[in-house]
């Protein structure tokens, strides 16, 4: 588990927290945290949402005790970075059709990704989920930033159409 979303999860409180030190020590927490849950023998249906809800718990509650001590958020911290946390956190009710849904959304997001040119689908993960920027992606790849472009445009249109497709049952 570790392996497979620390870095996602550093790059995403990265750009939530704007501070690198500060999300490595929010990720490192989130981990601890779940971990000792599964130490202490729950199981862990959705590790991935798990990680990211408690990772916005913990953004929450340093908020709250910086607004008790005075201290001021950074400038570009906003309230929009919790929403943003929703949208890639575990279900806000884990009841089990919720839950499944929301399994389903996530399966059917991650087929159509799978399903992408193979160029498209690297720039789209390059970008979307290690954080790199366009320059870098281009960079990397060994193509052109309207390239990388072009395929991130795809590669959301194909996103979109899937959230936008009524659920199959």
């Amino acid at each position: 588990m570790v392996t497979r979303y620390y870095r996602e999860l550093l790059n995403f409180l990265s750009r939530a927290v704007n501070n690198r030190e500060a999300a490595a020590d929010l990720a490192q927490e989130s981990y601890a945290r779940v971990l000792a849950m599964q130490q202490d023998g729950v199981t862990i249906a959705e590790p991935r949402a798990l990680l990211y809800r408690t990772a916005r718990n913990l953004m929450i509650d340093q908020h709250r005790r910086d607004t008790v001590r005075g201290v001021s958020a950074e400038p570009d911290h906003h309230a929009d970075d919790f929403e943003v946390l929703d949208t890639l956190a575990a279900p806000a009710a884990l009841e089990p059709e919720t839950a499944a849904m929301s399994a389903q959304g996530v399966q059917a997001m991650l087929a159509v990704i799978g399903e992408l040119p193979l160029r498209c689908r690297e720039a789209f993960i390059l970008h979307k989920f290690d954080g790199l920027s366009q320059a870098a992606v281009a960079q990397q790849m060994g193509i052109s930033v309207t390239m990388v472009e072009r395929h991130i445009k795809h590669a959301m249109q194909a996103c979109r159409r899937c959230a936008e497709s009524p659920p199959h049952e």
